[in-house]
C-alpha cells in the first residue's frame, strides 16, 4: 500500500513537462475562448470547463496515480501560476499582452453592438451585469468588460449642492429675463 502511495508511475521531469504543457496549452486556449468564458458563465460554459478538467487530466498525470506524483503536479500549476502572475504583475506590457486589453461596450448613452457581438454578450447580460452592480444602463456612462471577464461600470457622476445652486440661478434669471 505504502509503495503505491509514494512510487511515481513517471519521472519527475515528464510529469514537470505534462503538467507545464497542459498549463499553458488551456491559458492559450481560455484566451482564445474569450473574455466571457472566464465570469460569465452560462450552463453550457459551465458543463464545458468541467469537462474540460476531465479531458486534460490523463495529459498531466500520465502513468501516474500516485499521491506523490498529485501533489508534485499540484506544487508545479501552484509555482507556474504564481511565476506567470508575478512576471505580468512585473511588466505590464508582458500582462497586458497575455490578458488582453478591456473592451469597451458601452459607452455615452451608447451600446457597441460590434464589442457586443465579438464578446459574444447579449445585451440583456449587459444589462443583468451592471444591474447586479446596481445601476441601471440609463444611470451609466460607461461599461467595459475586463480582461478577466467581469464588468467595470462606470456610473454617471451625480449633481453636487453648487451644481444644483448653479442650475438654480440659470432658472432664476430665466424667469428675470421673462418679465
Amino acid at each position: 500500500m505504502w509503495h503505491d502511495l509514494v512510487h511515481m508511475g513517471i519521472p519527475v521531469g515528464e510529469k514537470a513537462v505534462r503538467t507545464a504543457a497542459v498549463y499553458g496549452g488551456l491559458l492559450v486556449l481560455l484566451h482564445l475562448a474569450g473574455k466571457r468564458q472566464l465570469a460569465q458563465l452560462n450552463s453550457f460554459d459551465l458543463v464545458v470547463l468541467l469537462l474540460l478538467s476531465n479531458v486534460v487530466q490523463n495529459a498531466v498525470i500520465g502513468n501516474d496515480d500516485s499521491l506523490v506524483g498529485g501533489l508534485l503536479g499540484a506544487t508545479i500549476l501552484i509555482a507556474l501560476n504564481h511565476l506567470l502572475v508575478r512576471a505580468a504583475f512585473m511588466s505590464p506590457r508582458f500582462g497586458k499582452a497575455l490578458q488582453g486589453g478591456a473592451t469597451t461596450l458601452y459607452e455615452n448613452g451608447r451600446v457597441d453592438r460590434r464589442a457586443l457581438r465579438r464578446q459574444a454578450i447579449t445585451l440583456e447580460e449587459l444589462v443583468a451585469g451592471v444591474r447586479r452592480q446596481g445601476l441601471e444602463l440609463e444611470d451609466v456612462e460607461r461599461v467595459d468588460l475586463e480582461p478577466e471577464g467581469t464588468f467595470n461600470v462606470t456610473p454617471r457622476p451625480k449633481p453636487g449642492i453648487e451644481d444644483v445652486l448653479r442650475r438654480l440661478d440659470e432658472l432664476e434669471q430665466r424667469l428675470l429675463a421673462g418679465r
